[in-house]
């Protein structure tokens, strides 16, 4: 009993059992939903919605939809380490549909009109989502704009600054009506024969390894390093950073533009892989960088959580789309997901649970906080004699 109670205790443990719940209680409000729709159907949508791939009638076929699921798995855990990476240092980066537009854009841009290498396209998209997120940064450390507010008016103006930029002469290999077709040759991110583990699914790229490594980064970077211990610090207290000699605006600055940066990389991650196509007539703000926030506080805030929540996002995404779209609607899988992403925000509530439950089944175990007082009591009052 007492190892599960220092289990339970444990802050790692708590982490993953409350994204659990999160998990649980989303997928049990869904089902509620989709037998509000229809309850004849509801127990197998929700259960194409959880197996996935799993659904598929033969094992090529398992294999090759999984590939495709961890294709789009590798941008949104991007994403999603752009989002965690600035909250980390006290920042909302809700400008990352915006960065990650501005990455699709430069990207695919040198990719077609210049036909780059597909790694100069990758430092390309980078650069350009970190420029973006310097813009957010810039103007919250100097004129103290709340992120939240430029990232936002950002997206919406990358957004159709891509859509210009891309449907412009230059770029003249464009397919009818007007989606953006990559050339031959190493403008695509290569598969380095992990294809054939998909049934030679061309969609499974390295970038799905470089993703991981890039969580990998992040988390080092942030835990075990001088330079992520000031940006943490700038994040709790910038006027106490300021204090002991940190450059708190320089902080700021730095920390959306890595933010930036990884999601500019997301884009690229897609889009350089030929899964999908960017459409110059698109007047919404592309998906990818707002589900990444889900994957942020389903992962626990934890890069390494991240990756394993983005992958679950996705893979209920891709099995929302496989349930029967002539009675339930597709965007059933967004649904739950804006459910977990809501319940995420009771994540505290949850461990405080947890805790006062651990708490009233301790019985008659000392008052650890009274005995170091009375101990030094004790040796105060020997000291006086």
């Amino acid at each position: 009993m007492k190892e599960k109670k220092s289990l339970l205790k444990n802050p790692s443990f708590q982490a993953i059992l409350t994204s659990l719940i999160c998990i649980v209680l989303g997928l049990l409000i869904g089902y509620i939903v989709l037998l509000m729709i229809n309850p004849a159907g509801a127990g197998d949508a929700i259960k194409t919605i959880i197996l996935n791939f799993l659904t598929r009638s033969s094992s090529a076929a398992r294999a090759k939809a999984l590939g495709n699921t961890l294709a789009k798995t590798a941008p949104l855990l991007m994403c999603a380490l752009s989002i965690c990476f600035c909250y980390k240092v006290g920042l909302f980066n809700i400008g990352a549909p915006g960065q990650y537009e501005a990455g699709a854009c430069i990207g695919l841009y040198a990719a077609i009109a210049w036909h780059t290498p597909w790694f100069i396209s990758l430092i390309l998209a980078a650069l350009a989502g970190a420029v973006v997120g310097s813009i957010s940064g810039a103007l919250k450390a100097y004129r103290n704009v709340n992120e939240v507010i430029s990232g936002i008016m950002l997206n919406w103006i990358i957004l159709y600054l891509t859509n210009t930029i891309l449907g412009g002469k230059k770029t003249k290999d464009i397919a009818s009506p007007y989606t953006m077709k990559l050339g031959a040759g190493n403008t695509k991110i290569p598969s380095a024969g992990l294809n054939t583990l998909f049934a030679n699914n061309t969609t499974v790229t390295i970038a799905i390894p470089l993703a991981i490594l890039f969580a990998i980064l992040i988390w080092v970077i942030l835990s075990k390093t001088k330079f992520g211990y000031e940006l943490r610090a700038t994040g709790f207290n910038k006027e106490a950073a300021k204090y002991a000699g940190m450059k708190e605006k320089q902080n700021i600055i730095v920390t959306l533009a890595i933010g930036g940066a990884l999601a500019g990389i997301g884009a690229a991650f897609l889009f350089l892989t030929g899964y999908q196509e960017w459409s110059t007539t698109q007047n919404s703000v592309p998906a990818m960088g707002f589900n990444g926030i889900a994957a942020t506080f389903l992962g626990g805030l934890h890069p390494i959580g991240t990756i394993f929540a983005s992958f679950f996002i996705q893979s209920i995404t891709d099995g929302g789309a496989l349930i029967n779209k002539s009675v339930y609607p597709s965007q059933i899988s967004d649904l739950i997901s804006s459910i977990i992403i809501y319940l995420c925000g009771f994540v505290l509530f949850f461990k405080f649970a947890i805790n006062n439950w651990i708490s009233k089944k301790d019985k008659g175990g000392p008052n650890v906080n009274d005995v170091p007082v009375k101990d030094d009591a004790a040796k105060a009052e020997g000291g006086e004699k």
